[in-house]
Protein backbone atom coordinates (compact mmCIF):
# COMPACT_ATOMS: atom_id res chain seq x y z
CA UNK A 1 0.00 0.00 0.00
CA UNK A 2 1.48 3.27 -0.49
CA UNK A 3 1.97 5.64 2.39
CA UNK A 4 -0.54 8.27 3.27
CA UNK A 5 1.00 12.07 2.78
CA UNK A 6 1.82 14.22 5.68
CA UNK A 7 -1.18 16.52 6.74
CA UNK A 8 1.52 19.16 6.81
CA UNK A 9 2.85 18.49 2.96
CA UNK A 10 -1.43 18.89 2.42
CA UNK A 11 -1.27 22.07 4.03
CA UNK A 12 1.28 23.58 1.61
CA UNK A 13 -0.14 22.49 -1.72
CA UNK A 14 -3.57 23.37 -1.15
CA UNK A 15 -2.93 27.34 -1.52
CA UNK A 16 -1.24 26.59 -4.96
CA UNK A 17 -3.54 24.24 -6.22
CA UNK A 18 -6.99 26.41 -5.30
CA UNK A 19 -5.30 29.25 -7.38
CA UNK A 20 -5.02 26.88 -9.88
CA UNK A 21 -8.11 25.60 -9.86
CA UNK A 22 -9.46 29.18 -9.59
CA UNK A 23 -7.41 29.82 -13.26
CA UNK A 24 -8.90 26.88 -14.40
CA UNK A 25 -12.31 28.05 -13.42
CA UNK A 26 -11.60 31.31 -14.68
CA UNK A 27 -10.21 30.25 -18.23
CA UNK A 28 -13.57 27.79 -18.76
CA UNK A 29 -16.02 30.23 -17.80
CA UNK A 30 -14.20 32.36 -21.25
CA UNK A 31 -14.18 29.61 -23.04
CA UNK A 32 -17.86 28.90 -22.04
CA UNK A 33 -18.75 32.47 -22.99
CA UNK A 34 -16.88 32.34 -25.95
CA UNK A 35 -18.32 29.58 -27.06
CA UNK A 36 -21.59 30.70 -26.78
CA UNK A 37 -21.03 34.17 -28.35
CA UNK A 38 -19.45 32.36 -31.50
CA UNK A 39 -22.40 29.58 -31.40
CA UNK A 40 -25.21 32.36 -31.81
CA UNK A 41 -23.10 34.14 -34.14
CA UNK A 42 -23.15 31.29 -36.30
CA UNK A 43 -27.05 30.42 -35.65
CA UNK A 44 -27.97 33.83 -36.45
CA UNK A 45 -25.92 33.66 -39.60
CA UNK A 46 -27.94 30.50 -40.28
CA UNK A 47 -31.01 31.59 -40.02
CA UNK A 48 -30.09 34.62 -41.91
CA UNK A 49 -28.69 32.51 -44.77
CA UNK A 50 -32.28 30.57 -44.63
CA UNK A 51 -33.89 33.32 -44.37
CA UNK A 52 -32.47 35.27 -47.90
CA UNK A 53 -32.02 31.56 -49.34
CA UNK A 54 -36.23 31.15 -49.14
CA UNK A 55 -36.64 35.07 -50.23
CA UNK A 56 -34.33 34.08 -53.00
CA UNK A 57 -36.57 30.68 -54.08
CA UNK A 58 -39.38 32.96 -53.56
CA UNK A 59 -38.28 35.39 -56.18
CA UNK A 60 -37.16 32.74 -58.46
CA UNK A 61 -40.57 30.79 -58.10
CA UNK A 62 -42.81 34.23 -58.69
CA UNK A 63 -40.22 34.93 -61.67
CA UNK A 64 -41.09 31.37 -62.69
CA UNK A 65 -44.95 31.83 -62.81
CA UNK A 66 -44.63 35.41 -64.27
CA UNK A 67 -42.29 33.53 -67.16
CA UNK A 68 -45.02 30.57 -67.46
CA UNK A 69 -47.92 33.52 -67.40
CA UNK A 70 -45.78 35.79 -69.94
CA UNK A 71 -44.86 32.65 -72.36
CA UNK A 72 -48.36 31.44 -72.05
CA UNK A 73 -50.41 35.28 -73.00
CA UNK A 74 -47.84 35.23 -76.12
CA UNK A 75 -49.04 31.41 -76.82
CA UNK A 76 -51.90 32.68 -76.61
CA UNK A 77 -52.20 36.34 -78.43
CA UNK A 78 -50.27 33.90 -81.54
CA UNK A 79 -52.70 31.01 -81.34
CA UNK A 80 -55.65 34.05 -81.49
CA UNK A 81 -53.90 35.92 -84.44
CA UNK A 82 -55.86 33.84 -87.40
CA UNK A 83 -59.22 34.14 -85.56
CA UNK A 84 -58.69 37.75 -84.95
CA UNK A 85 -57.94 38.05 -88.41
CA UNK A 86 -61.09 36.22 -89.58
CA UNK A 87 -62.95 37.65 -87.68
CA UNK A 88 -61.67 41.33 -89.22
CA UNK A 89 -62.44 40.42 -92.90
CA UNK A 90 -65.47 38.87 -91.90
CA UNK A 91 -66.55 42.24 -90.46
CA UNK A 92 -64.92 43.67 -93.36
CA UNK A 93 -66.88 42.06 -96.00
CA UNK A 94 -69.70 42.47 -94.25
CA UNK A 95 -69.06 46.72 -93.83
CA UNK A 96 -68.69 46.47 -97.54
CA UNK A 97 -72.22 45.09 -98.49
CA UNK A 98 -73.43 47.49 -95.49
CA UNK A 99 -71.64 50.56 -97.21
CA UNK A 100 -73.23 49.61 -100.73
CA UNK A 101 -76.82 49.51 -98.88
CA UNK A 102 -76.46 52.56 -96.79
CA UNK A 103 -75.82 55.35 -99.64
CA UNK A 104 -79.06 55.18 -100.60
CA UNK A 105 -80.37 54.75 -97.07
CA UNK A 106 -78.19 57.93 -96.19
CA UNK A 107 -79.57 59.79 -98.93
CA UNK A 108 -83.39 59.00 -97.78
CA UNK A 109 -82.72 60.22 -94.42
CA UNK A 110 -81.93 63.56 -95.39
CA UNK A 111 -79.88 66.36 -93.65
CA UNK A 112 -79.28 64.21 -90.27
CA UNK A 113 -82.81 64.74 -88.97
CA UNK A 114 -83.90 62.04 -86.90
CA UNK A 115 -87.17 61.33 -84.76
CA UNK A 116 -85.55 58.25 -82.37
CA UNK A 117 -82.36 56.43 -81.48
CA UNK A 118 -82.75 54.43 -84.49
CA UNK A 119 -82.83 56.84 -86.95
CA UNK A 120 -79.61 58.49 -85.02
CA UNK A 121 -77.86 55.23 -85.05
CA UNK A 122 -78.16 54.76 -89.19
CA UNK A 123 -77.57 58.12 -89.59
CA UNK A 124 -73.91 57.16 -87.31
CA UNK A 125 -73.42 54.20 -89.32
CA UNK A 126 -73.84 55.74 -92.39
CA UNK A 127 -71.00 58.28 -91.91
CA UNK A 128 -68.80 55.21 -90.14
CA UNK A 129 -68.96 52.98 -92.95
CA UNK A 130 -68.44 55.77 -95.91
CA UNK A 131 -65.44 56.92 -93.18
CA UNK A 132 -67.12 60.61 -93.37
CA UNK A 133 -64.82 61.77 -90.56
CA UNK A 134 -65.57 65.23 -91.42
CA UNK A 135 -69.35 64.38 -91.78
CA UNK A 136 -69.36 62.56 -88.95
CA UNK A 137 -68.07 65.06 -86.41
CA UNK A 138 -70.05 67.88 -87.39
CA UNK A 139 -73.16 65.67 -86.95
CA UNK A 140 -72.22 64.21 -83.32
CA UNK A 141 -71.13 67.87 -82.23
CA UNK A 142 -75.18 68.86 -82.79
CA UNK A 143 -76.48 66.44 -80.76
CA UNK A 144 -75.37 67.28 -77.58
CA UNK A 145 -78.89 67.53 -76.15
CA UNK A 146 -79.18 63.98 -77.37
CA UNK A 147 -75.72 62.60 -75.38
CA UNK A 148 -76.85 59.82 -73.51
CA UNK A 149 -78.66 58.20 -76.89
CA UNK A 150 -75.33 59.05 -78.74
CA UNK A 151 -73.38 57.79 -75.64
CA UNK A 152 -75.06 54.04 -76.54
CA UNK A 153 -75.44 54.44 -80.31
CA UNK A 154 -71.29 55.30 -80.66
CA UNK A 155 -69.81 52.04 -79.88
CA UNK A 156 -71.97 50.33 -82.55
CA UNK A 157 -71.98 53.04 -85.27
CA UNK A 158 -67.57 52.99 -84.62
CA UNK A 159 -67.36 48.96 -85.06
CA UNK A 160 -68.78 49.29 -88.91
CA UNK A 161 -65.44 51.43 -89.78
CA UNK A 162 -63.11 50.33 -91.54
CA UNK A 163 -60.23 51.63 -89.22
CA UNK A 164 -62.08 52.80 -86.18
CA UNK A 165 -59.01 54.38 -84.49
CA UNK A 166 -58.08 56.17 -87.41
CA UNK A 167 -61.47 57.80 -88.21
CA UNK A 168 -61.91 59.04 -84.51
CA UNK A 169 -58.11 60.53 -85.07
CA UNK A 170 -59.76 62.47 -87.95
CA UNK A 171 -62.96 63.30 -86.38
CA UNK A 172 -61.42 64.90 -83.41
CA UNK A 173 -58.15 66.67 -85.65
CA UNK A 174 -61.48 69.98 -86.19
CA UNK A 175 -60.65 70.88 -82.39
CA UNK A 176 -57.71 68.86 -81.16
CA UNK A 177 -54.99 69.03 -80.26
CA UNK A 178 -55.56 72.35 -82.23
CA UNK A 179 -58.60 74.35 -82.26
CA UNK A 180 -58.84 74.33 -86.52
CA UNK A 181 -62.49 76.19 -86.41
CA UNK A 182 -62.70 80.03 -87.88
CA UNK A 183 -65.10 81.06 -85.50
CA UNK A 184 -63.37 79.76 -81.98
CA UNK A 185 -66.43 82.14 -80.23
CA UNK A 186 -68.82 78.92 -80.44
CA UNK A 187 -69.01 76.32 -78.00
CA UNK A 188 -66.52 74.08 -76.44
CA UNK A 189 -66.47 70.71 -77.83
CA UNK A 190 -64.24 68.97 -75.56
CA UNK A 191 -67.24 66.52 -74.33
CA UNK A 192 -67.59 65.34 -78.07
CA UNK A 193 -64.19 64.54 -77.89
CA UNK A 194 -64.36 62.78 -74.78
CA UNK A 195 -67.26 60.98 -75.67
CA UNK A 196 -65.95 60.01 -79.25
CA UNK A 197 -62.86 58.75 -77.56
CA UNK A 198 -64.75 56.72 -74.97
CA UNK A 199 -67.17 54.75 -77.46
CA UNK A 200 -63.87 54.00 -79.42
CA UNK A 201 -62.43 51.70 -76.43
CA UNK A 202 -64.80 48.94 -76.72
CA UNK A 203 -64.41 48.86 -80.34
CA UNK A 204 -60.73 48.05 -80.27
CA UNK A 205 -60.98 45.53 -77.90
CA UNK A 206 -59.80 41.92 -79.28
CA UNK A 207 -62.87 40.34 -80.35
CA UNK A 208 -60.81 36.98 -79.17
CA UNK A 209 -59.01 37.56 -76.25
CA UNK A 210 -60.64 41.25 -75.04
CA UNK A 211 -58.48 44.01 -73.14
CA UNK A 212 -55.03 42.15 -73.44
CA UNK A 213 -54.91 42.83 -77.14
CA UNK A 214 -55.98 46.45 -78.83
CA UNK A 215 -57.04 46.35 -82.18
CA UNK A 216 -54.79 49.41 -83.41
CA UNK A 217 -52.67 49.74 -86.40
CA UNK A 218 -48.99 51.16 -85.41
CA UNK A 219 -49.20 54.07 -87.67
CA UNK A 220 -52.68 55.15 -86.06
CA UNK A 221 -51.15 54.91 -82.11
CA UNK A 222 -47.86 56.94 -83.47
CA UNK A 223 -50.16 59.58 -84.34
CA UNK A 224 -51.71 60.05 -81.35
CA UNK A 225 -48.61 60.02 -79.35
CA UNK A 226 -47.41 62.66 -81.56
CA UNK A 227 -50.71 64.53 -81.10
CA UNK A 228 -49.85 64.28 -77.40
CA UNK A 229 -46.90 65.50 -77.51
CA UNK A 230 -47.55 68.75 -79.20
CA UNK A 231 -50.34 69.11 -76.83
CA UNK A 232 -48.15 68.69 -74.03
CA UNK A 233 -45.80 71.31 -75.67
CA UNK A 234 -48.41 74.06 -75.86
CA UNK A 235 -48.96 73.90 -72.65
CA UNK A 236 -46.21 76.78 -71.92
CA UNK A 237 -47.79 79.04 -74.93
CA UNK A 238 -51.18 79.16 -73.07
CA UNK A 239 -49.43 79.73 -69.91
CA UNK A 240 -49.48 76.88 -68.07
CA UNK A 241 -51.62 74.01 -66.36
CA UNK A 242 -53.56 76.34 -64.43
CA UNK A 243 -54.46 78.11 -67.65
CA UNK A 244 -55.53 75.04 -69.68
CA UNK A 245 -59.31 74.90 -70.05
CA UNK A 246 -60.58 71.76 -68.54
CA UNK A 247 -62.21 69.82 -71.73
CA UNK A 248 -58.58 69.86 -73.28
CA UNK A 249 -56.85 68.37 -70.44
CA UNK A 250 -59.90 65.77 -70.31
CA UNK A 251 -59.39 65.07 -74.06
CA UNK A 252 -55.95 65.05 -73.38
CA UNK A 253 -55.88 61.99 -70.73
CA UNK A 254 -58.35 60.01 -72.45
CA UNK A 255 -56.71 60.70 -75.56
CA UNK A 256 -53.66 58.67 -73.35
CA UNK A 257 -55.75 56.07 -72.21
CA UNK A 258 -58.05 55.47 -75.18
CA UNK A 259 -54.60 54.40 -76.93
CA UNK A 260 -52.75 53.19 -74.29
CA UNK A 261 -49.91 55.78 -74.59
CA UNK A 262 -49.17 56.94 -70.71
CA UNK A 263 -45.77 57.46 -70.16
CA UNK A 264 -44.37 56.78 -66.38
CA UNK A 265 -41.95 59.77 -66.79
CA UNK A 266 -45.45 62.02 -67.09
CA UNK A 267 -47.09 61.01 -63.75
CA UNK A 268 -46.22 63.94 -62.16
CA UNK A 269 -47.87 65.89 -65.33
CA UNK A 270 -51.04 63.23 -65.35
CA UNK A 271 -51.19 64.27 -61.41
CA UNK A 272 -51.68 68.05 -61.79
CA UNK A 273 -53.57 67.87 -64.50
CA UNK A 274 -56.16 65.43 -62.48
CA UNK A 275 -56.17 67.76 -59.62
CA UNK A 276 -56.95 70.87 -61.74
CA UNK A 277 -59.62 69.35 -63.15
CA UNK A 278 -61.37 67.05 -60.13
CA UNK A 279 -64.56 67.87 -60.80
CA UNK A 280 -65.48 66.76 -63.52
CA UNK A 281 -67.24 63.14 -63.07
CA UNK A 282 -64.92 60.77 -64.73
CA UNK A 283 -62.10 62.12 -63.73
CA UNK A 284 -61.19 59.25 -60.60
CA UNK A 285 -61.15 56.58 -62.80
CA UNK A 286 -58.78 58.38 -65.90
CA UNK A 287 -56.64 58.76 -63.04
CA UNK A 288 -56.99 54.89 -61.90
CA UNK A 289 -56.00 54.02 -65.66
CA UNK A 290 -53.24 56.78 -65.82
CA UNK A 291 -51.39 54.74 -62.78
CA UNK A 292 -52.14 57.15 -60.61
CA UNK A 293 -53.77 54.74 -57.86
CA UNK A 294 -51.13 54.54 -55.23
CA UNK A 295 -51.12 58.89 -55.22
CA UNK A 296 -54.74 58.79 -54.50
CA UNK A 297 -54.49 59.32 -50.77
CA UNK A 298 -52.13 62.67 -51.43
CA UNK A 299 -54.35 63.81 -54.09
CA UNK A 300 -57.42 63.41 -51.90
CA UNK A 301 -56.00 65.40 -49.44
CA UNK A 302 -54.50 68.06 -51.42
CA UNK A 303 -58.09 68.47 -52.74
CA UNK A 304 -59.10 68.89 -48.77
CA UNK A 305 -56.70 71.47 -48.56
CA UNK A 306 -58.02 73.33 -51.44
CA UNK A 307 -61.41 73.30 -50.51
CA UNK A 308 -62.72 70.87 -52.73
CA UNK A 309 -64.53 68.49 -50.47
CA UNK A 310 -67.15 67.00 -52.45
CA UNK A 311 -64.29 66.68 -55.18
CA UNK A 312 -62.40 64.67 -52.49
CA UNK A 313 -65.56 62.53 -51.50
CA UNK A 314 -66.75 61.75 -55.21
CA UNK A 315 -62.41 60.24 -55.41
CA UNK A 316 -62.57 58.29 -52.00
CA UNK A 317 -65.87 56.89 -53.18
CA UNK A 318 -64.55 56.02 -57.24
CA UNK A 319 -61.16 54.49 -55.44
CA UNK A 320 -62.70 52.64 -52.36
CA UNK A 321 -60.59 54.89 -49.37
CA UNK A 322 -64.29 56.00 -47.80
CA UNK A 323 -62.53 54.30 -44.57
CA UNK A 324 -59.67 55.99 -44.74
CA UNK A 325 -61.67 59.73 -45.88
CA UNK A 326 -64.97 59.56 -43.92
CA UNK A 327 -67.47 61.77 -46.24
CA UNK A 328 -69.32 63.17 -43.73
CA UNK A 329 -66.91 65.20 -42.48
CA UNK A 330 -66.07 66.69 -45.59
CA UNK A 331 -69.66 67.50 -46.44
CA UNK A 332 -69.54 69.40 -43.30
CA UNK A 333 -66.54 71.21 -43.79
CA UNK A 334 -68.01 71.67 -47.78
CA UNK A 335 -71.17 73.26 -46.23
CA UNK A 336 -69.36 75.63 -42.83
CA UNK A 337 -66.72 76.69 -46.05
CA UNK A 338 -69.94 77.58 -48.31
CA UNK A 339 -71.35 79.73 -45.66
CA UNK A 340 -68.10 81.69 -44.94
CA UNK A 341 -68.49 82.35 -48.87
CA UNK A 342 -71.83 83.99 -48.27
CA UNK A 343 -70.46 86.03 -46.03
CA UNK A 344 -68.08 87.22 -47.46
CA UNK A 345 -70.08 88.04 -50.42
CA UNK A 346 -72.11 90.06 -48.15
CA UNK A 347 -69.63 92.15 -46.47
CA UNK A 348 -67.65 93.26 -49.95
CA UNK A 349 -68.34 96.62 -50.80
CA UNK A 350 -68.35 95.89 -54.20
CA UNK A 351 -71.94 94.23 -53.84
CA UNK A 352 -74.61 96.62 -52.25
CA UNK A 353 -78.13 96.17 -51.36
CA UNK A 354 -80.58 93.96 -53.12
CA UNK A 355 -77.80 92.89 -55.88
CA UNK A 356 -75.31 91.37 -53.01
CA UNK A 357 -78.32 89.47 -51.52
CA UNK A 358 -79.27 87.86 -55.28
CA UNK A 359 -75.64 87.02 -55.67
CA UNK A 360 -75.72 84.92 -52.32
CA UNK A 361 -78.54 83.37 -52.91
CA UNK A 362 -77.55 82.56 -56.38
CA UNK A 363 -74.40 81.14 -54.52
CA UNK A 364 -76.10 79.33 -51.19
CA UNK A 365 -78.18 77.32 -54.21
CA UNK A 366 -75.94 76.16 -56.65
CA UNK A 367 -73.69 74.80 -53.20
CA UNK A 368 -76.53 73.20 -51.63
CA UNK A 369 -77.34 71.50 -55.49
CA UNK A 370 -74.01 70.48 -55.05
CA UNK A 371 -74.19 68.93 -52.04
CA UNK A 372 -77.39 67.19 -52.59
CA UNK A 373 -75.51 66.13 -56.12
CA UNK A 374 -73.18 64.78 -54.72
CA UNK A 375 -75.12 62.85 -51.31
CA UNK A 376 -77.44 61.83 -53.75
CA UNK A 377 -74.59 59.72 -55.97
CA UNK A 378 -73.17 57.97 -52.94
CA UNK A 379 -76.27 57.62 -50.95
CA UNK A 380 -75.32 53.55 -50.58
CA UNK A 381 -72.69 54.29 -48.31
CA UNK A 382 -72.82 53.08 -44.73
CA UNK A 383 -73.00 56.52 -43.31
CA UNK A 384 -75.78 57.94 -45.84
CA UNK A 385 -79.19 56.61 -46.22
CA UNK A 386 -80.09 56.55 -49.87
CA UNK A 387 -83.72 57.35 -51.41
CA UNK A 388 -85.77 55.41 -53.98
CA UNK A 389 -85.17 55.53 -57.67
CA UNK A 390 -87.74 57.33 -58.62
CA UNK A 391 -87.79 60.29 -55.46
CA UNK A 392 -83.70 59.78 -57.19
CA UNK A 393 -84.54 60.74 -60.55
CA UNK A 394 -87.11 63.63 -59.09
CA UNK A 395 -84.71 65.10 -56.82
CA UNK A 396 -81.77 65.05 -59.72
CA UNK A 397 -84.17 66.96 -62.53
CA UNK A 398 -85.10 69.87 -59.76
CA UNK A 399 -80.93 69.90 -58.67
CA UNK A 400 -80.46 70.69 -62.43
CA UNK A 401 -82.64 73.30 -62.50
CA UNK A 402 -82.22 75.01 -59.45
CA UNK A 403 -78.18 74.91 -60.49
CA UNK A 404 -79.31 76.58 -64.32
CA UNK A 405 -81.22 79.36 -62.47
CA UNK A 406 -77.99 79.83 -60.05
CA UNK A 407 -75.94 80.22 -63.06
CA UNK A 408 -77.89 82.09 -64.77
CA UNK A 409 -78.07 84.81 -61.54
CA UNK A 410 -74.14 84.24 -60.95
CA UNK A 411 -73.22 85.29 -64.32
CA UNK A 412 -75.62 88.46 -64.86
Amino acid sequence: MGSIPDPGELSELNPLSFDEFQRQTSLMTSCTLLWKELSDHFTSLEQNLQKKSAALRHKIQTLDTQTKASLDVLKKREVTIDGSVEIAMEKLEDRTEATLNSISRGQELGDGEVDDGDGLLMILMSYCLKMEARGFWKFVVTKKKEIEELRNALPAALSECVDPAKFVMEAISEVFPVDKRSDKSGNDLGWACVLVLESLIPVMVDPVIGKMRMLVTPSVKEKAKEIAERWKASLEERGGIENVKTPDVHTFLQLLVTFGIVKKEDVDLYRKLVVGSAWRKQMPKLAVSLGLGDKMPEMIEELISRGQQLDAVHFTYEVGLVDKFPPVPLLKAFLKDAKKAAVSILEDPNNAGRAALWKVEAQDVGNFCTFISYTLLHAKSSQLSGPSSSALKITNFKVNSLQKTSRSVLSS
